[in-house]
């Protein structure tokens, strides 16, 4: 049986918006390039949504493209650096037992994880969490999770659109990604470390080599 991962989430204070677009259009449209909407994601009740991934190597890096796209949104208070609105969510690894005409018909222990996960995300005050068939595993992962969480969740729109950027052109330079945002070097510098760059790659490369070890 192939193993997948299913993010399973809901957007924290989207009702503060008045204007739902500004996060659910460039939401839908990051999601139309991973998939099929309803076969491959889907959003439900307004703010609820779940996405399958059939590469696991890819959930971690797609669960921070996922944070940094929300985190992006800019703040109803113009004062404020941070958006009003953040993402929970629960990342489910495990089998698929049985492909629905929609993700939401599919099931198996990848979903049943992801869900029990996400019952536990607001119990234990975190926005990220994974749960696994792998215990050891699932404890280590959470541990860099939830230290990743106290950075990311304290993203402003200038990190969380660098994070973006990074994430999407992973071989891009400095100099370049300045270009691009229209800013110096040593600006993009700067914020690279304000957003904690560098230790959030490090945790996907530690995801990647972690799995890899659980799957052979």
């Amino acid at each position: 049986m192939v193993m997948i991962a299913v993010i399973t989430g809901d957007i924290v204070g989207s009702r503060k918006l008045v204007n739902q677009e500004k996060w659910l259009v460039p939401l839908k449209k990051l999601l139309s390039s991973w998939g099929i909407r309803s076969k491959d994601w889907e959003l439900a009740r307004g703010d609820f949504f779940q996405i399958e991934i059939t590469d696991l190597n890819e959930v971690i890096q797609k669960a921070f493209e996922l944070k940094a796209l929300i985190k992006k949104v800019e703040p109803l208070e113009p004062r404020k650096k941070i958006s009003t609105i953040d993402v929970r969510m629960a990342i489910g690894i495990g089998e698929k037992n049985y492909s629905g005409e929609t993700i939401s018909e599919s099931n198996g222990p990848a979903f049943i994880n992801a869900g029990d996960q996400y019952d536990l995300l607001q119990k234990e005050n975190v926005t990220i969490a994974i749960k696994s068939p792998w215990p050891d595993f699932d404890e280590e992962m959470n541990l860099y999770l939830k230290l990743a969480g106290t950075f990311m969740d304290e993203w402003s729109v200038s990190s969380a659109e660098l994070v973006e950027f990074v994430l999407k052109s992973p071989n891009t330079t400095q100099e370049e990604i300045g270009k691009q945002l229209g800013i110096k070097q040593n600006s993009v510098s700067g914020r690279w470390n304000r957003a904690h760059i560098d230790e959030l790659l490090e945790v996907d490369k530690m995801f990647r080599k972690k799995i890899k070890t659980c799957l052979t």
